[in-house]
């Protein structure tokens, strides 16, 4: 396959996860915690879409931080949210903690800019 078809893959799994996260932005349908993980995967998969547009294999590594670093390195910066990098640790946290794990910010902002950044990463794909 060609770096831009395997981009194509992460991208559809990416709008996956967008579908879910749409489908429970209220909270009695899912917990913080998954919502959160979930909106962590889907900036890390569009990130990774973006490595594999490159030609390169992205790192096994779920840190937004480093994805972001490996594609300056290539001159490429994405416009990703600070606050969707909040969510870096997201992951971890609310795996580990028994305590509940406040997302970053409200869901529909949230998404919002999970949306304004797919829809950056679908446009250099097309």
């Amino acid at each position: 396959m060609s770096p831009a078809e395997d981009a194509l893959l992460l991208l559809r799994l990416a709008e996956r996860h967008l579908g879910s996260l749409r489908g429970t932005l209220d909270p009695a349908t899912l917990a913080d915690e998954d919502w959160g993980f979930l909106a962590q995967q889907t900036v890390e998969k569009l990130l990774k879409a973006l490595l594999v547009l490159h030609g390169q294999e992205p790192p096994r590594s779920h840190s937004l931080q480093r994805l972001l670093q490996e594609l300056a390195d290539y001159g490429d910066t994405p416009a990703v949210a600070l606050l969707l990098l909040e969510l870096d640790d997201f992951p971890v946290l609310a795996r580990y903690d028994a305590d509940p794990t406040p997302l970053p910010g409200g869901r529909f902002r949230l998404l919002e800019l999970l949306e304004a950044l797919h829809a950056e990463v679908r446009q250099r794909l097309y």
